[in-house]
């Protein structure tokens, strides 16, 4: 006879958590948990947070269980985003990185965010395009099903990154490649943002980089603001937006 703990994990992803409320929820209340816990068959990760015996949960497994038992909305996005799409040529060295967002009003827990995982977590509370989850898609990876910023949602959570300033030429880059962007979904992001520095940036890279979508922008309803921006202490002057950049983007041919 097969018994409750058996049917969880055979119908729950292996490199993954099962939390306390979900597993109530599946039958499995506190007083089983802690019997299955005691017996060998759960390992205890935070309160009301466990793995299977014998596992090593992935992070982005638990990412999707996080999301998906608890109701959440940790956004996989900048750089993982535009790798997980298949944006290869930009995968970073070494240990990988997870760039995660939540909005302003969620904070991941702590429990997650120092446990030692598969990938170095870079986290951002942040609501500067919106607590809607615009150009957020639903994706599947190895089963998993994982909350992903689209291409033209994942560039601009690069520009929006605290360090995005030094690596400009690296971003821009990446915008190179960016040919099919949607334009109604940038159109959408571009009004939706609120950092008037990010909005300059994008559209400063894509017309360097003479898109053809950039020609279907509506761009007198943006609201790009007035003062200038000194994005980097030296660099040169870009009229048309109001701001300061390296030499080696302005220049960079």
């Amino acid at each position: 006879m097969t018994t409750k703990i058996q049917q969880i994990v055979k119908n729950a992803p292996r490199d993954t958590v099962l939390f306390g409320s979900w597993l109530s929820d599946n039958g499995l209340d506190a007083r089983g948990q802690y019997s299955y816990m005691k017996s060998g068959w759960l390992e205890r990760i935070s309160k009301g947070v466990y793995k299977i015996h014998g596992t090593s949960p992935t992070l982005l497994a638990t990412i999707s269980s996080y999301n998906t038992q608890l109701k959440k909305k940790c956004i996989v996005g900048a750089y993982t985003a535009l790798e997980l799409r298949g944006y290869s040529h930009y995968l970073s060295m070494g240990k990988p990185k997870a760039f995660l967002f939540t909005d302003k009003n969620n904070k991941l827990p702590s429990w997650l965010l120092n446990n030692n995982w598969d990938m170095t977590i870079k986290y951002m509370k942040t609501s500067f395009l919106g607590n809607d989850l615009l150009g957020v898609e639903t994706m599947s990876i190895d089963k998993l099903d994982l909350l992903v910023s689209s291409p033209e949602r994942a560039f601009f959570e690069c520009l929006n990154m605290p360090d995005a300033s030094s690596s400009l030429l690296d971003i821009y880059y990446i915008m190179e490649s960016l040919t099919t962007l949607r334009p109604k979904l940038v159109q959408q992001l571009l009004e939706s943002c609120t950092s008037q520095k990010v909005k300059r940036l994008f559209l400063y890279m894509a017309e360097k980089a003479n898109h053809p979508w950039v020609k279907a922008l509506q761009l007198d309803k943006i609201n790009f603001g007035t003062s200038r921006f000194m994005i980097t202490p030296i660099g040169k002057y870009i009229k048309k937006y109001n701001m300061t950049i390296s030499k080696d983007i302005a220049e960079y041919e």
